[in-house]
């Protein structure tokens, strides 16, 4: 029989079970309350945020680049809407099925369909994939009429870059392509703005200017849904367009100097002798620029890479060449200055009869059966080596050094403009002792005074010193940017001691253009308005024997490689001169009968489009 104590001692235990409970119940439903209002209340904006994170998301845009314009404010390198298919990785529900629609859509072929796959495995999830660069119309239309079975994959509507006249300017402005981690870890700007597609230079002014150039991002900001698909836009913020650059180039003259170098490696160049503006400097052969924006193919890569005229080397700027004859003018002038010779200075030349010989070893001149007696004049007129010798002996090579780097030689023309110019070298005693660590010869000499041996110059060098010969021996400072806020006029000091001296070399140099036996008297033109004077010029590449000189092989019998470089240096018109000109033939053979016939159509275009140049000008000056 269970008496009434037990009763009471079960009754309390349960009561104070139900007393725990309830006092629990109302300790968590406090805690929930208590939490449910610290979450809305208090971490409302927290939460609201990371809310709007998962809602709204946020792209940036490759920045606009700036763009090239010509002298005359044509664009030479511009840009256009490129319609790219963009791809995240992470967003993606089922990346394999997803890649396989595209492809289908698309009509990829398994080679593309692979570098694809390659490329999503060398980028983090998160990062975006460029799966195509530079799509059709059409094709980027069928991706977005499917874009409800494409779940991460964004069509974007990209601003590439794009080269209107191709080669013309590929050795001056250089070519973008996408950014590497090199571009990214060399330059902050980059860095900065970079972004997947983002397309930078990577040579000449297109490099040079960068930061000029790059402009800033632009961003979109969208509204997505729990897939991540785009539902609307919600903001947009345009970035800055970089900085137009405009040149002193005329697009017409450039596309004259390409065609008259087709199928042939050199240089031409074009300079106005008193502002210095480079109204031309092309080199070739080229190539075109258009192909690198979106990655070159292997194919022609390796077509480029591995053509024998080298097309990747702008020759205008980089090529070392002996200048071969048409340091004659220099050579000329440096001894006038000096007072080693005046005009009337006479040497009996006897070619390969009676040569120059000195410790055994003969300087020829190139005419077999010598010039005769010839003075400055003369000698000029018919590029007379003999004369050249003597008056180079005479001179010594230090005081012909000195005179050569007035007038341009042997420094870079455009400073740090081109990553890619060269210095040249103009010999002197010191250098050779300091460079190789022997004396100076004689011999030395006398072949630095026809422009061979040590000496080496670049063709805008040579159109630099021709330009500052034709001004009549005044220092300027050529330019390829139009800055119009540089005063020219106040930097353009004479560099001569005797201005008579300069007018005779002038003289010179007209009559080996325009009189008879003159080297370049068959590319004369007659009409004053267009008549101009040069020198022409011939640099070996080996060095002639006895049996070279024997056989006397003409050019086309020589092996290509083996054949002399032809130069001419020139300016025009005579009368009242105004621009420079330099020529260069990579293994020509002779300068009188390939360059020099190349300046007499050049001379024509850049006469002609002189008064075009100067009524564009004052017209924009009065805003007309």
């Amino acid at each position: 029989m269970i008496n009434q104590s037990d009763n009471v001692l079960k009754l309390n235990s349960i009561n104070r079970r139900m007393f725990i409970l309830g006092v629990a119940k109302v300790i968590i439903l406090g805690g929930i309350v208590s939490r449910l209002f610290f979450l809305q209340i208090k971490e409302n904006k927290k939460y609201l945020t990371l809310s709007d994170k998962n809602r709204i998301r946020e792209w940036k845009l490759p920045p606009v680049r700036g763009i090239f314009q010509d002298f005359f404010g044509n664009t030479i390198a511009g840009n256009f809407e490129a319609y790219q298919l963009h791809l995240i990785p992470e967003e993606v529900e089922n990346f394999r099925y997803t890649i396989n629609r595209i492809k289908n859509i698309l009509g990829l072929s398994e080679n593309q369909f692979k570098k694809i796959l390659k490329k999503k495995k060398e980028i983090k999830s998160w990062e975006t994939l460029i799966v195509a660069n530079n799509l059709t119309w059409e094709n980027f239309s069928k991706i977005n009429n499917n874009l409800y079975d494409l779940n991460g994959v964004k069509p974007v509507i990209s601003i590439s870059r794009n080269y209107p006249f191709k080669e013309n300017y590929t050795h001056i402005l250089g070519y973008v392509s996408q950014a590497n981690e090199e571009d990214i870890l060399k330059n902050d700007n980059i860095k900065e703005k970079f972004v997947q597609g983002l397309k930078v230079g990577k040579t000449g002014l297109e490099k040079t200017f960068e930061n000029d150039l790059i402009g800033s991002n632009s961003i979109e900001r969208y509204e997505v849904n729990a897939y991540g698909r785009r539902i609307s836009q919600l903001a947009f913020q345009k970035g800055d367009q970089g900085q137009s650059i405009r040149l002193t180039v005329d697009t017409e003259i450039q596309k004259l100097a390409n065609e008259l170098l087709a199928e042939k490696a050199g240089s031409i160049c074009v300079m106005d002798i008193f502002n210095g503006n480079v109204i031309a400097m092309h080199s070739s052969p080229s190539f075109d620029p258009n192909e690198f924006v979106f990655g070159i193919s292997e194919d022609n890569w390796q077509l480029i890479r591995n053509n024998p005229m080298k097309p990747l080397v702008n020759k205008s700027l980089s090529g070392n060449y002996s200048p071969g004859s048409t340091i004659k003018p220099i050579v000329a002038l440096s001894a006038l200055e000096n007072e080693i010779i005046n005009p009337k200075f006479r040497v009996h030349c006897k070619g390969h009869k009676n040569p120059m010989e000195l410790y055994g070893q003969k300087y020829h001149c190139w005419k077999k059966e010598g010039h005769g007696s010839v003075n400055l004049r003369e000698a000029m007129k018919q590029s007379c080596d003999t004369y050249f010798y003597e008056i180079a002996r005479r001179l010594g090579v230090d005081k012909l050094s000195e005179t050569a780097k007035k007038f341009g030689l042997g420094e870079k023309v455009f400073g740090d403009l081109f990553n890619n110019e060269k210095n040249g070298l103009i010999p002197s005693t010191i250098w050779k002792k300091n460079a190789l660590g022997k004396n100076w010869l004689l011999g030395e000499t006398i072949i630095t005074g026809i422009g061979q041996g040590y000496i080496q110059t670049t063709p805008i060098q040579l159109c630099l010193m021709t330009a500052q010969i034709a001004n009549g021996g005044h220092k300027i400072y050529p330019k390829i940017i139009l800055d119009d806020n540089i005063n020219y006029e106040d930097k353009f000091a004479l560099i001569v001691k005797e201005t008579r001296n300069i007018k005779l070399i002038q003289d010179a140099m007209f009559s080996s253009t325009n009189e008879i036996r003159g080297t370049s008297y068959r590319s004369r033109i007659d009409d004053l308005n267009y008549q101009f004077a040069g020198k022409t010029g011939t640099a070996q590449v080996k060095r002639i024997t006895k049996k070279d000189r024997e056989l006397d092989l003409e050019t086309s019998e020589i092996p290509y490689e083996e054949r002399d470089h032809a130069l001419y240096i020139a300016f025009g018109p005579y009368k009242n001169p105004r621009y420079a000109v330099s020529i260069l033939i990579e293994h020509g053979g002779s300068g009188s009968s390939v360059a020099a016939p190349l300046a007499k159509k050049l001379f024509k275009k850049i006469i002609d489009r002189h008064e075009i140049r100067k009524n564009f000008e004052s017209n924009k000056y009065l805003n007309i």
